[in-house]
């Protein structure tokens, strides 16, 4: 047991650092610098394929492909695969100890499905040229793999349960959903390019509502920049899909300040409160400087960043609290009340 406790707290470590230098290796246009999978020009590092690298920059020096870019783009597929080799090892350590009940082992082997299906993601976005569907679905599944190892980690370490109210509850459930929900529309945002279609803020080219076209912007099976029939995708379209994001910040940011405000009343749950505002205000502040600025690689790969941090306190803040269950013979009461009632009518 304290090994598989030992593994879940690096797993999740290292999946935070694989999700944040992934969103790096994208922003920094790396993402097909070996252009083939799982090796870079079919060796096993840039250093042994060094010549091959150097004919293709020499040929295209605007392209993708370069030495240091082979090199993110390499770094990243390492910290993966150790990864899911840590994975492994803990899927084997929870069936090993799968009586205890700290322990799930079912998500814990669930875990190696998502692994898999993230390796073929991390395959498709190279060999299908950076489409935005499986850029985007490569972030979910990280995403994904980050949140169950929290949970994970979490129900291990016997982190204690906190009884709310079912409506403090349910809308510490909505305020998650909607925040995986934001942090899609995020991912979809920087696989299209789109963070720079609106300059300025709060408005987007000097309106509340920009003109922009969402049929295009949101067909999800198309190539990076292209609409379904193959045009270039129009700056309409790139602003709908920046102003959606938006749009989705300021309604899980509202639903998010409420569920700040039921935690910050509430004792025991009051740090909690101030641990989400925190992360909330400084993942607010980074998206604001990341238009105003004009979106340097520093502050957009702290804004990928800042979304880690918000979905790890979400899913914190949802393993502590469970609804109130009713006092034992309450719902007899109620019956026998409702009887009389019936009898005195």
């Amino acid at each position: 047991m304290p090994l598989y406790r030992r593994l879940l707290l690096v797993a999740l470590a290292l999946t935070a650092v694989v999700v944040v230098f992934g969103a790096y290796v994208r922003l920094s246009d790396a993402g097909l610098g070996c252009p083939d999978w799982p090796g870079c020009y079919g060796q096993i590092s840039p250093h042994h394929a060094a010549e091959d690298i150097s004919a293709t920059h020499a040929a295209n020096p605007q392209g993708p492909v370069s030495a240091p870019k082979a090199w993110k783009e390499m770094i990243h597929r390492y910290l993966a695969g150790t990864l899911g080799l840590l994975i492994l090892a803990i899927a084997a350590q929870a069936w090993r100890c799968r009586s205890h009940p700290a322990v799930a082992w079912r998500i814990a082997s669930a875990l190696i499905a998502v692994v898999v299906v993230q390796g073929l993601l991390g395959k498709w976005t190279v060999t299908l040229l950076l489409k935005p569907a499986i850029v985007t679905a490569h972030l979910i599944g990280g995403l994904t793999t980050l949140g169950l190892l929290a949970w994970l980690a979490l129900r291990a370490h016997g982190v204690a349960r906190l009884e709310l109210p079912r409506g403090a509850v349910a809308l510490a459930r909505v305020a998650f959903v909607l925040l995986a929900g934001q942090i899609v529309l995020g991912g979809w945002t920087s696989t299209n390019y789109a963070a720079l279609a609106c300059a300025d803020f709060p408005t987007c080219q000097g309106s509340l509502w920009p003109a922009a076209d969402y049929l295009n912007a949101f067909h999800v099976v198309r190539e990076l920049g292209m609409t379904a029939d193959g045009q270039s995708l129009s700056l309409a379209a790139l602003t709908a899909i920046h102003w959606a994001h938006r749009l989705g910040a300021l309604l899980a940011g509202t639903v998010l300040l409420a569920l700040v405000w039921v935690l910050s009343r509430r004792q025991g749950t009051q740090a909690a409160g101030f641990v989400l505002l925190g992360a909330l205000s400084l993942q607010i502040g980074l998206g604001i400087a990341n238009v105003a600025i004009g979106l340097p690689l520093a502050l957009a790969v702290a804004h990928n960043a800042g979304a880690v941090v918000l979905l790890l306190v979400l899913v914190w803040i949802n393993y502590r609290l469970r609804a109130m269950q009713a006092p034992a013979g309450a719902g007899r009461r109620r019956d026998d009340y409702a009887r009389r009632e019936n009898a005195f009518a």
